[in-house]
């Protein structure tokens, strides 16, 4: 059961992070200058952009570590999936570690 939830998660969070930066693309094309001016363009964008910079950190670290510890191959797709959103990178890991739970368990 989590195992779809996770799946749905990372489903819902790709759609979301593409709805988003595809029209984005399509108005302004690959403009890093425009992105981070548009991020923190006011206080309350400022938040959401550090906060989610600091947890994409954190989520880095997570990946490396937990990662590491159990063994799992390829972490390199969790941290570039990571970078369409942490919506999508987060859930994605937590699937496939809990996925890998469930083999090495048996």
């Amino acid at each position: 059961m989590v195992q779809v939830l996770y799946l749905t998660l990372c489903i819902l969070g790709t759609a979301l992070a593409f709805s988003e930066i595809l029209p984005f693309l399509f108005e302004q094309g690959f403009n890093p200058q425009i992105f981070v001016q548009q991020l923190f363009a006011n206080k309350i964008s400022t938040l959401f952009g550090w906060d989610v910079i600091v947890a994409e950190l954190v989520l880095w670290v997570f990946i490396l570590w937990e990662g590491s510890r159990l063994g799992m191959k390829y972490l390199w797709v969790y941290f570039a999936s990571s970078l369409i959103g942490i919506s999508t990178g987060l859930p994605l890991f937590l699937l496939m570690r809990q996925r890998y739970l469930i083999q090495n368990s048996q």
